[in-house]
């Protein structure tokens, strides 16, 4: 009689997990987010548990738009997918659109989404959105959002934070206390169309990330201030590539995050100011950078095991004081050359709030659990 119970609990079990081997599968696998090197620019990547893909910008302007359009159509494959279904255009400057035409020609992207028009008049980014954006579109679904807007993808939740130059109002859940840093909040200056910035949070069971895109101090103020709408987040991506335009206090401190990766470029981001506000950041465990930056010097750096990609055209001898960034203008010297194979940072997340950060350069990774 034992022998017969045991027998048919076993073939409850078994049936059970044929039965549901899809369900099991879904439950194992993670958000995976691809930090990807656009020198200097932005494109991140995320897939979802489900395998349905968001991507954010594509990189720079002819003539980096083949180069970077190449790198993202290599995380693409190393990630398996098929299709972009999502792509977000967070503003319109050309280290983030630029790399789109190129992309759209070796993939089917089924969704484009922005903030409408390009409220900073420039003939790159007009002659695109005249010329070469409406043919791409007309493809697809095309979807101006707002803040408070979602974007549907299964098994995350995906809420649109900031757009258009508005912010969400209704605090996030648990969010909505008082933050203490707008007391000593110094507004910036910035151009028109950095704030217009599609922003994003990203839920996963307990894990939160969230991608500003280039929003400048004077947005984060009104995203954070008086009362903070976000609470705390476990990763902040991108940090407008570690300028000293964007990440103030109000932001970087108040949302109190574990981890930071930073979208820099060798000559471009990882300002002095930038690095103090976040390594002075309570919680911070770790910043990860695409770049290691010349704006840093060895002064405000991290380790090597937490940068992907290395220092372009090295020097024979490395100074320890930042580099000043030198003026913009027809005279400016052109960016140090990638010399080599370009790396991306990979992060993949679980329900239970845990995740892995790993350089692809090196294979360094670092699992982060959640804190009791």
């Amino acid at each position: 009689m034992r022998v017969s119970v045991l027998f048919l609990v076993i073939l409850a079990c078994a049936a059970f997990a044929a039965a549901f081997p899809a369900a099991q599968s879904r439950v194992a696998k993670p958000l995976d987010i691809y930090v990807i090197d656009v020198e200097g620019g932005n494109a991140t990547l995320f897939v979802s548990p489900s395998g349905e893909s968001l991507l954010m910008d594509t990189g720079n302007v002819p003539p980096g738009a083949v180069r970077d359009a190449g790198r993202i159509m290599a995380a693409i494959k190393d990630a398996g997918l098929q299709q972009i279904d999502h792509l977000i255009i967070t503003h319109w400057h050309g280290d983030h659109f630029g790399g789109l035409a190129e992309l759209a020609s070796h993939i089917t992207i089924r969704e484009f989404i922005d903030h409408g028009p390009n409220v900073q008049p420039g003939a790159v980014a007009d002659e695109f959105l005249r010329n070469t954006y409406p043919a791409l579109v007309a493809k697809a679904k095309h979807t101006v959002v707002k803040a408070g807007d979602k974007i549907r993808m299964a098994g995350l939740d995906v809420l649109v934070v900031t757009s258009a130059g508005e912010t969400i109002q209704t605090p996030l859940p648990g969010a909505g206390g008082p933050n203490p840093y707008c007391a000593d909040f110094k507004p910036g200056e910035n151009n028109a169309e950095d704030p217009q910035s599609v922003g994003i949070h990203i839920t996963l069971g307990k894990f939160r990330t969230i991608h500003l895109g280039d929003i400048t101090k004077n947005k984060e103020f009104e995203l954070m201030c008086p009362k903070n709408r976000i609470g705390t987040v476990d990763v902040l991506l991108g940090l407008h590539h570690g300028q000293a335009s964007s990440n103030s206090p109000v932001l970087v401190h108040a949302l109190h995050p574990r981890v930071a990766i930073m979208n820099d470029g060798t000559r471009k981001g990882g300002e002095p100011e930038v690095m103090q506000t976040v390594h002075t950041s309570p919680g911070l465990e770790d910043l990860w950078q695409m770049h290691f930056s010349l704006l840093s010097g060895q002064e405000y750096t991290v380790p090597g095991m937490f940068i992907a990609n290395t220092v372009d055209q090295q020097q024979s001898a490395m100074p320890i004081a930042p580099m000043l960034a030198p003026q913009p203008g027809p005279d400016t010297p052109p960016p140090p050359a990638h010399n080599g194979t370009a790396y991306w940072i990979k992060l993949s997340t679980r329900q239970d709030g845990s995740y892995t950060v790993t350089n692809a350069r090196n294979g360094f990774s670092k699992t982060y659990t959640p804190k009791r």
